[in-house]
């Protein structure tokens, strides 16, 4: 139990009274794919609902984009024409896959909405595939329709299916139908709704198959949050918020956490399209009024290299959230110093496609108070560090992250073996990452796939990586195992040094032998001045660095 000088007792009796019995967000025990999992008692059962309800905000300003408004009446509108035309002209209907192929859009979202709306499920491709990918994608989906932009569209020569455009075909079934009825379909809650596919940084991407039950718990917590950033007494309501939405729409931070909350809670959408250019998106910021930022690291730093961010107008900004990629405590520590909006703004948080949603989220509180975690388990997951039997272990003992659900997918699309690997018969999940607690909180070592086992030792990239990330020097790093033939693996470091640095492999070596102990120190470097390689999410792509 906190104790009365514990920051959190305040949060913890809102969360209690909005999640108790009687409570706006009541949870209760329900039986969900055979297990009994804590869930939102009042609780809409299918995406359809979201749509239906959207319509009492009227004109307000939905999607804003550079050159486009979008109220929910005609977002609405649009959507109930393009549900029309997939279910009458094409034959959509429940179950069958329809693959989004595309950078961000006002269509996409569209598309997203009408496809899950008449009972399909929204499938969406990484728009940075390759065509062998993109068929890859075709042939593991087996879509009935895909609906791509002009770049995808080329690397889909050969499809076996129909491929419309997004920007044409699309749009212009947006406005076939302008008296068209709200789409609906008879699906249950656990259903499939949604399938992404995992980042694929090592082999074959695996397809997330996420639920209504799964989006529609997610929309219930950000509904909760709001409901306690108005208890605490947060001046802006939650259908005045502006989101700014600049990561993939294929990507669980913008369809699942964004797009899908914020057609509930009446926000405004600001959708920032193309590469992620800096001053383009402050001059949103500036225009809109944004008031919370979801970014991964890279955009962070990016920000931090600009040097310009004083010439705009951010003062709107009250929540600044990393997400996607892992980021040391010396990062973060920096964006608090140099970046206005993050000094008292900046949250971070955990999970992965597969819990649809946060794991843990650290506010600024945790952040000051416990540099380097998490933070908690959001409501309604519960997280266990278990060892390699599969047995809980207590706090302070590093293990393997396990977490169950409401938010958990329902496995891996046509992958049976994956899905056992991964889900057990209780709906535990077991992430792959290697963390473990401390006074609640998760602290996160490192991922297990990329563990490197040097002479029997156990050796995390990320402890060396946040070493070598506190020389001045350096930008951003990779730490990975390379083949020994006797130590099994050794430690390797790709290191990306700043323009003009005069640092060498003896003075790196050195800085780390200062803070670790000598089996973890690299014994094989590269230093250059290329960016490392990274996938739509942030995350770097491993398996394509080399030493």
């Amino acid at each position: 139990m906190p104790s009365e000088t514990d920051h959190r007792s305040p949060a913890l009796a809102a969360v209690a009274g909005l999640t108790g019995p009687g409570g706006r967000f009541e949870l209760s025990d329900d039986d969900v794919l055979g297990t009994r999992l804590p869930v939102f008692v009042h609780r809409q059962r299918a995406l359809h609902e979201v749509l239906h309800a959207s319509v009492a905000h009227g004109d307000r300003d939905h999607i804003v984009t550079a050159d486009r408004r979008v109220t929910f009446a005609e977002h609405a509108a649009q959507v109930a024409s393009v549900a029309r035309v997939l279910r009458e002209e094409y034959g959509i209907g429940k179950g069958d896959r329809v693959a989004i192929a595309a950078a961000n859009s006002v269509e996409w979202i569209e598309a997203f909405w009408a496809t899950v709306s008449v009972g399909a499920v929204a499938v969406g491709f990484n728009a940075w595939w390759s065509a062998r990918e993109m068929a890859y994608g075709v042939e593991n989906a087996e879509p009935a329709l895909v609906l791509a932009d002009a770049r995808q569209s080329a690397k889909l020569d050969g499809c076996p299916v129909p491929v419309l455009s997004l920007e044409d075909d699309v749009r212009r079934f947006a406005g076939a139908y302008p008296d068209a009825p709200l789409p609906s379909a008879d699906v249950a809650e656990d259903d499939p709704a949604v399938i992404l596919y995992t980042s694929g940084t090592s082999g074959r991407p695996k397809g997330a198959v996420h639920t209504h039950r799964n989006l529609l718990a997610v929309v219930e917590y950000h509904r909760l949050n709001d409901a306690l950033l108005a208890e605490s007494g947060d001046p802006v309501a939650s259908e005045d918020r502006v989101y700014l939405l600049a990561l993939p729409l294929f990507h669980i931070a913008s369809l699942h956490n964004l797009v899908a909350p914020r057609l509930a809670t009446g926000s405004r959408i600001a959708l920032h399209q193309g590469a992620f250019d800096v001053d383009a998106v402050l001059g949103m910021v500036e225009r809109e009024r944004v008031t919370n930022w979801g970014a991964v690291p890279t955009m962070a730093h990016r920000l931090l290299e600009h040097g310009g961010v004083d010439r705009y107008d951010t003062s709107s900004l009250t929540a600044f959230a990393l997400a996607s990629a892992p980021s040391t405590t010396e990062f973060k520590e920096r964006l608090r110093r140099e970046v206005p909006f993050a000094k008292d703004s900046l949250v971070d948080s955990y999970g992965l496609t597969e819990s649809c949603t946060a794991i843990a989220a650290a506010n600024p509180r945790d952040l000051a108070a416990a540099p380097g975690s998490l933070g908690r388990p959001v409501v309604g997951v519960r997280l266990e560090i278990r060892d390699p039997a599969g047995r809980a272990l207590p706090e302070g003992e590093e293990g393997e992250v396990c977490v169950r659900s409401m938010f958990n997918m329902l496995g891996y699309w046509r992958d049976p073996e994956a899905t056992e690997a991964a889900v057990d018969r209780d709906r535990w999940l077991r992430t792959g990452d290697l963390g473990q607690l401390r006074e609640g909180r998760l602290y996160l070592r490192s991922r297990r796939s990329d563990l490197i086992i040097r002479g029997g030792e156990n050796v995390y990239p990320a402890e060396i990586e946040t070493v070598l990330a506190q020389h001045p020097d350096v930008v951003e790093c990779l730490v990975l195992g390379v083949p020994h033939p006797d130590l099994g693996q050794e430690v390797a470091a790709v290191v990306v040094l700043r323009p003009g640095s005069t640092a060498t492999e003896e003075s790196l070596r050195e800085h780390a032998a200062d803070a670790l102990a000598y089996f973890k120190v690299p014994k094989r470097w590269r230093l250059t001045a290329e960016q490392l390689p990274r996938n739509a999410t942030g995350k770097v792509i491993r398996h394509s660095v080399r030493v």
